[in-house]
């Protein structure tokens, strides 16, 4: 009795001490970042779908990205509430809204910029620390906006300003995303950055029949460009992240 007693002692040890659960990276955000349906069809992929080809088996990765939500919405829908009970310390959650808080004519979506959204950022800031995980910051990606002159002209307004300044303010760690992907849209040039998104002529591409033209969305390229940027980013934030990658 003594000898079983003390082996089931010694598996209690050995599962506490070395059977402890693997961190997950959640990921919270817009179709930007959301799996996609038919990846093997479907041209459009978010960055967030890229992510388990460049992270190793140490950490889990929950992607709660979907398409359409704001940092409201994203709430309302008790999207965020599936996230937060599972939170555990340990985790990460990047946190990315923007483009669809921007949507001024839908109630359900927009925030204001500098109230709504800023303290929709901080709840998930502080709910996230609450749990022992850690919250990552990411401004929304760039859109392909070139003027008649070849310049990137913004579309996201205050919101990236928002989020940088929240990160600063509360000293949560920050991915500039869309200074990231400008430069990337930059490097490509007003013609070759259409490779980055959506751009299909009719009957060019079957997923798409009629013609498309997406400067939002990214393409497969796209989005494995700018998980590696993300990757790459996260690393140099010094918060552990880098025994994660392959």
């Amino acid at each position: 009795m003594k000898k079983i007693t003390a082996f089931l002692l010694f598996i209690v040890f050995n599962t506490l001490l070395f059977g402890q659960s693997k961190p997950t990276l959640f990921l919270v955000g817009d179709s930007t970042m959301a799996d996609k349906i038919n990846p093997d069809k479907n041209p459009e992929h978010g960055w967030g779908q890229i992510l388990p080809e460049l992270l190793n088996d140490k950490i889990l990765i929950q992607n709660h990205a979907t398409n359409g939500r704001s940092s409201k919405n994203f709430r309302t829908e008790g999207r965020w509430d599936k996230v937060e009970k599972q939170l555990k310390k340990g985790d990460f959650v990047i946190i990315q809204f923007g483009h669809n808080d921007q949507k001024i004519e839908d109630s359900a979506r927009y925030t204001n910029p500098t109230t709504q959204y800023r303290a929709n950022l901080e709840r998930y800031v502080l709910e996230t620390r609450a749990k022992g995980a850690i919250p990552i910051l990411m401004t929304s990606i760039t859109r392909r906006n070139f003027n008649e002159n070849g310049v990137l002209i913004d579309t996201h307004g205050l919101y990236p300003l928002v989020v940088r300044m929240l990160a600063n303010d509360l000293k949560t760690p920050l991915v500039d995303l869309q200074l990231l992907t400008e430069q990337m849209e930059v490097s490509y040039g007003p013609e070759k950055s259409t490779q980055l998104h959506l751009h299909f002529e009719k009957g060019e591409n079957p997923y798409y029949p009629e013609a498309k033209n997406d400067d939002t969305h990214l393409s497969k390229l796209g989005a494995t460009l700018t998980a590696n940027l993300a990757v790459k980013a996260l690393i140099k934030l010094n918060i552990g992240f880098d025994k994660f990658v392959k």
